[in-house]
């Protein structure tokens, strides 16, 4: 079998580097997404912790309490809108490399249709070399018996 040589392996080598590219900022988009999911259930978690102020004892870590509660409120707003942000962008990144993905995969098709192709006609060769042997070797039988 001849060396196959893909006219196209260097846009393909490209491709495949953009693929794992993408790949790396989906991966790193989806870790940013956990991390304020997390920090937006410790949040959540510490709101309902402090949220029965009847445990206080006096007015002023009543007061204290509200006041946290309320900063509390603030932040978890704050994430939220940061999470929808960060959910964006994790949608975004699994496009992009979904979207190399496709034609990364594309390019490779190609490169296995035309090796297929290849393959094909060193075979249709071969089986007429092998057929041209079996015709010589029929006619030398052909000729020995006569």
């Amino acid at each position: 079998m001849s060396k196959f040589k893909f006219k196209l392996q260097k846009l393909l080598d490209i491709k495949i580097k953009d693929e794992e590219e993408s790949k790396l900022t989906y991966t790193q988009a989806q870790n940013k997404k956990r991390v304020v999911e997390e920090n937006l259930k410790n949040l959540e978690s510490n709101y309902t912790k402090y949220s029965d102020i009847s445990k206080a004892k006096d007015v002023v870590t009543q007061k204290i309490t509200i006041n946290y509660l309320s900063a509390l409120t603030q932040t978890i707003k704050v994430t939220n809108k940061e999470l929808e942000k960060e959910e964006v962008k994790v949608n975004e990144a699994k496009e992009d490399f979904i979207e190399k993905q496709i034609k990364r995969k594309s390019l490779e098709k190609l490169k296995e249709n035309a090796l297929e192709k290849l393959r094909k006609e060193e075979e249709r060769i071969e089986q007429i070399t092998n057929d041209e042997f079996a015709l010589y070797a029929y006619m030398r039988n052909i000729a020995n018996i006569s």
